[in-house]
């Protein structure tokens, strides 16, 4: 079933052309990750997609009452509203339902309203959609449902943002780079949704995990050009290689048709007959395809840093917190030269803190951090580049440095490692304004490192990157020949990066584990199997103790039986929220008193719903 159609769409800025005459379509169950590099329009094709910006030319056409939800890179959120109010200020009719439920809950003494209010949850089979938007918000960490968007980080808005999108259950969800601001946890969780969910995705991300383990097709735009791949990034990378290895072959077979051609034309026949006109008119398409080169660049540094001395960085019993959340208890550890290192933990663990205290941004609450001579910090952080008014690409590296010194005397200037870094000659002289979200985190990258640092600290490089620009970016750090410290929540980059992690446990807890983040989870799994291991008998024996008692119960009562579970789970997680309440220690006698009704009124809710669950089991058991 075709969900869209994009029919030769382009789109210009200026003298600018993002691109032209593109043509794709999307399918039902598709899920379609779209490839380019930063700059290119991967951005505005999206806002044409989803509706927010129309191409210069050509049209995109929508399928008949399609349902379409779309996740920017920058969430558009109303900030008066409360989280819980901006997911139910959505256009879903169960959201609706459910918003009632919670109103008559809020108003015990209405019994009439309550009832009709339950009716409705029943007619709707809202009690599982409630248990799932409940499930979602918790796994994105959105706990707090009574917190006004105006007081939420851009992290936390990006994923009110994605859970609203989920939420929605769209037809098609079109996705702009959804892995940003998520953690690993968050990430993983994300990938076994989509792979268990019947929505059809459009996407844009850098994260290759990801596209490797949830789409099955892959649209590359490369040179002005739509490539389509049936299948995840693996098959995406085989495919793609293959291509380029025939259009090089393709391309010398015309550079020899070139100077075979170009001979026979110095030669200037004069009889132009019409078989040596049309000769004539091929020769510049021959000529055109010929001179045909891919302008993908390698990095390839002999890098020249200062040497770094015996001692280099060493923690000695440093702690540090914020209040009662503690971030760092007495950590010891003593880098030693080309470590490379990766963090990792959950957002809020303390990872940017520890950066900062290592870079002596903050200070420790106590012990001592000790700082060789010969470092010299590289320090990539989270927020990017301020740009200045009017001011050109060039001119912000050459801020920084003229040149990075490499082996055998020789160097490289600021031109030529933006050319390495994919902004050619003309791009350089562009205002800074001008520049995509990616660019400038590419641009920014530059300007640490012409500062030719031994010590490299990395923030979240991966954030915004194009896939190719990661490809050079990794290429340049397996050559970095300093120490390498890296946070990030790319998988497929620290694997290729790191040598051993900084494992982020929370309260102060910091694991030193010997290995990249792939061997880390199969690590960290095997240790729930153990624990899993003891309960699989039971869990085994109450499933078939299922499957054999279910066949007592008529249809209606097996499908009653089915949705009490959910029922009492969703008044658990009710009665839960209203008993937190009565931790307030400034409620009124009468404020308890109020509270108490509401209580109780899912108390009684909840009692009846396990009676029936109880009797429905003592049937199931004779």
């Amino acid at each position: 079933m075709n969900y869209l159609t994009v029919e030769n769409i382009a789109k210009s800025y200026g003298e600018l052309t993002l691109f032209e005459d593109l043509s794709f379509s999307v399918h039902k169950d598709q899920k379609i990750a779209f490839v380019a590099k930063n700059g290119t329009g991967k951005t505005s094709i999206l806002n044409i997609l989803a509706q927010l910006d129309s191409p210069d030319a050509g049209q995109v056409i929508f399928r008949k009452n399609i349902k379409v939800s779309f996740l920017p890179q920058e969430p558009h959120l109303d900030e008066n509203l409360t989280v819980e109010a901006t997911i139910f200020n959505s256009d879903n009719p169960i959201l609706d339902v459910i918003k009632n439920y919670e109103k008559a809950l809020l108003n015990p003494e209405d019994e009439e309203l309550y009832q009709r209010a339950f009716e409705q949850m029943d007619i709707n089979n809202a009690w599982d959609f409630e248990t799932q938007y409940k499930q979602i918000l918790s796994k994105l960490k959105l706990d707090k449902l009574d917190q006004k968007v105006s007081a939420l980080s851009g992290g936390q808005k990006k994923r009110l943002s994605l859970a609203n999108a989920l939420i929605n259950k769209p037809d098609l969800l079109i996705l702009d780079e959804p892995t940003n601001h998520l953690d690993l946890e968050m990430i993983e969780w994300l990938e076994e949704f989509f792979a268990k969910e019947n929505i059809t995705l459009f996407m844009v991300t850098h994260d290759r995990y990801f596209l490797e383990r949830v789409c099955n097709e892959i649209i590359e735009l490369d040179h002005g050009k739509l490539y389509s791949y049936k299948g995840n990034y693996s098959y995406y990378l085989e495919k793609k290689e293959a291509r380029i290895e025939q259009d090089e072959v393709e391309t010398g077979k015309a550079k020899q048709l070139y100077k075979k051609e170009l001979g026979w034309m110095r030669k200037q026949p004069k009889a132009r007959t019409t078989k040596s006109k049309s000769r004539i008119d091929d020769f510049a398409d021959i000529k055109h395809r010929a001179q045909q080169r891919r302008q993908d660049h390698e990095v390839q540094l002999e890098l020249n840093m200062e040497r770094l001395g015996s001692k280099i960085l060493e923690f000695h019993k440093v702690s540090k917190a914020f209040d009662d959340k503690v971030i760092l208890n007495k950590f010891s550890y003593v880098f030693q030269k080309g470590e490379r290192v990766g963090i990792i933990g959950k957002n809020g663990t303390g990872k940017s803190t520890f950066l900062n205290i290592l870079t002596q941004r903050e200070e420790p609450d106590a012990g001592t951090i000790t700082i060789g001579e010969t470092v010299k910090f590289g320090y990539y952080t989270q927020k990017g580049i301020k740009v200045k008014p009017d001011q050109k690409v060039i001119d912000v590296v050459r801020e920084f440095g003229d040149y990075i010194p490499l082996k055998k005397g020789r160097q490289i200037s600021a031109q030529q490692l933006l050319e390495r870094f994919l902004f050619d000659r003309k791009k350089q002289y562009d205002f800074v304004e001008k520049l995509s979200g990616g660019e400038r985190k590419r641009l920014y990258l530059c300007t640490v490192l012409i500062q030719n640092p031994n010590f490299l600290i990395l923030d979240e490089p991966t954030n915004d990157l194009d896939i190719v620009t990661l490809n050079v970016l990794e290429q340049f750090l397996l050559d970095f020949p300093g120490c390498l410290i890296v946070v990030s929540h790319d998988r497929y980059f620290m694997d290729k990066i790191v040598d051993h992690l900084f494992v982020f446990r929370g309260e102060g807890l910091i694991e030193n584990f010997p290995g990249n983040y792939t061997d880390f989870r199969v690590y960290d799994d095997s240790k729930d199997v153990v624990v899993e291991a003891d309960e699989d008998d039971s869990k085994k024996e109450k499933k078939n103790w299922k499957k054999e008692s279910t066949v007592k119960l008529s249809y209606n009562e097996q499908k009653e039986y089915k949705n009490l579970e959910s029922k009492i789970s969703s008044l658990e997680y009710d009665k839960k929220e209203f008993e937190k309440k009565f931790l307030n220690p400034d409620l009124s006698t009468e404020e308890i008193n109020e509270l108490s009704l509401k209580l109780q009124k899912i108390i009684d809710a909840l009692e009846e719903k396990e009676m029936r669950w109880l009797e429905l089991s003592e049937k199931l058991e004779g």
